[in-house]
């Protein structure tokens, strides 16, 4: 299993939006790691999706190599005064293997711990078919509003409708910096691709939008956005279905995209967020979770308390 978050070029972009990276790569064990901020002067290093472990090539002595790595970690963090390492593996015998280690579970994750993953090898006659109810006939009835998808680099305009998105489901954004960069810097990236869709209304005005991570054979919806008053176009689930029939043509590399993840559910978090991303009729994935190395136990344990009381 890949993601794109412990590839060389996401960590670049890290670097360019202002972020003090490293790479830990020795050739068994490697990991992205991030440094982030926190109240106070503080921060923490962060893996996200990471680390990952080549298996195959460790045929002895797996126990050291993960202390050492583990030992890499917290000189590093001693090293940038930061106060814990937080990291979130994708697979259950990672995971597994750092909690052996004596590493905790953390209760609170950066990215999210389950997600919606759709087939996009499925005909769009069998997509349909697991859809539920509800989702196909709301895409049947926007499909009759007139509107078009198309392609854009109008980041001003994916801003707008995303301020507009936020104030009304109370999310906090990155600055709007960080998307302009982010659609630059992998516009015609080696590994990874982002792509920028707009959704047009009759009068031609943008009413949603979504910004598209692609890497290896799979597609991420990493940030979406809408017009609330032209709720009664069903503007998501065109876009979602549009796009999807746009990557289903199209390739990566020569390689076909066969998997387009929805990014994230949480039922107590995103109630209605995530009854829309199921109603698609996608696999359905949990992650490990997330788990913390302290490294100064007074300000890892006022960091939690502060989490709980804020």
């Amino acid at each position: 299993m890949k993601s794109f978050l412990q590839t060389e070029e996401w960590l670049k972009f890290q670097k360019e939006v202002g972020h003090k990276t490293w790479r830990f790569d020795d050739g068994k064990i490697w990991a992205n790691i991030i440094k982030y901020p926190l109240p106070f002067g503080k921060s923490y290093l962060y893996i996200p999706h990471g680390p990952e472990i080549e298996f195959d090539r460790i045929k002895s002595g797996l126990k050291n190599e993960l202390a050492n790595f583990i030992k890499y970690l917290k000189d590093l963090a001693g090293e940038e005064k930061s106060i814990f390492v937080k990291m979130e593996p994708l697979l259950d015998v990672v995971a597994e293997l750092i909690y052996r280690k004596g590493i905790k579970k953390s209760s609170k994750q950066i990215q999210p711990q389950r997600t919606v993953i759709v087939d996009l090898g499925l005909s769009e006659e069998h997509l349909l078919g697991r859809m539920h109810q509800k989702t196909r006939y709301n895409i049947n009835l926007s499909e009759k509003k007139g509107l078009q998808l198309e392609e854009s680099a109008d980041v001003d305009m994916f801003w707008e409708l995303l301020k507009q998105t936020a104030k009304k489901d109370q999310f906090f954004t990155h600055p709007k910096e960080y998307y302009k960069k982010m659609l630059e810097f992998f516009k015609d990236g080696k590994e990874l691709q982002t792509k920028l869709f707009l959704v047009k209304a009759n009068d031609d005005r943008a009413v949603g939008a979504a910004i598209v991570m692609i890497y290896y054979n799979s597609a991420y919806y990493l940030h979406g956005a809408m017009d609330r008053e032209y709720k009664s176009l069903m503007v998501p689930y065109f876009m979602h279905w549009e796009i999807i029939k746009f990557l289903k043509l199209t390739t990566n590399n020569l390689r076909p995209i066969t998997f387009y993840d929805f990014w994230g559910i949480d039922a107590k978090k995103w109630p209605g967020v995530t009854r829309f991303k199921l109603g698609w009729g996608g696999r359905e994935k949990e992650y490990p979770g997330s788990f913390d190395i302290p490294i100064s136990r007074f300000w890892y344990f006022a960091y939690n308390l502060a989490r709980k009381i804020i």
